[in-house]
């Protein structure tokens, strides 16, 4: 059973073992440096807002959080990631349902943003299946030097 709750300080180490390659941290964080550290997370956190993990039992499956926040206005969801050998049983619909719910009903944002690669293949249908829409494209480059597409998406709180 996947629960959810905000995170602690102490949590950022379980946080940072959900990266395993420099591929996987652009894809999260596009501005991380690999291997993600306790101190990045450290710096994120200043920047962000409902910094949220995903549990099994004790154990750290998933994180995600806000930012970008504009009150009355509109926030994106950062940074999500779930641990890959939990990836395919629902926990990264479940993550981003809570964090939308978060952001409509605590933060009272009018719309909801994401952006995914276009490599990320799994998270962009994910996201189309619960209701975002692309609304743009932005031009990136990744690790290995290769053009890359940022496909921005966005939801209205009436949409949900």
């Amino acid at each position: 059973m996947c629960k959810f709750r905000a995170v602690t300080e102490n949590d950022f180490e379980d946080i940072c073992k959900l990266i395993h390659s420099r591929e996987a941290l652009f894809l999260v964080y596009p501005n991380g440096k690999y291997p993600l550290t306790v101190n990045q997370l450290k710096e994120l956190g200043k920047t962000r807002k409902e910094l949220t993990v995903a549990m099994d039992g004790n154990k750290i499956i998933g994180f995600a959080n806000l930012y970008n926040c504009e009150p009355g206005g509109s926030a994106f969801i950062g940074n999500v990631i779930i641990e890959k050998n939990y990836r395919g049983r629902g926990i990264g619909e479940k993550l981003i349902s809570h964090m939308q719910k978060t952001a409509f009903h605590v933060y009272n944002f009018q719309e909801l943003k994401i952006s995914v690669f276009n490599k990320n293949v799994q998270a962009l249908l994910l996201y189309a299946k619960l209701g975002f829409i692309p609304y743009g494209i932005e031009e990136r480059t990744d690790p290995k030097g290769n053009r890359v597409a940022l496909i921005h998406m966005n939801l209205q709180h009436q949409s949900i």
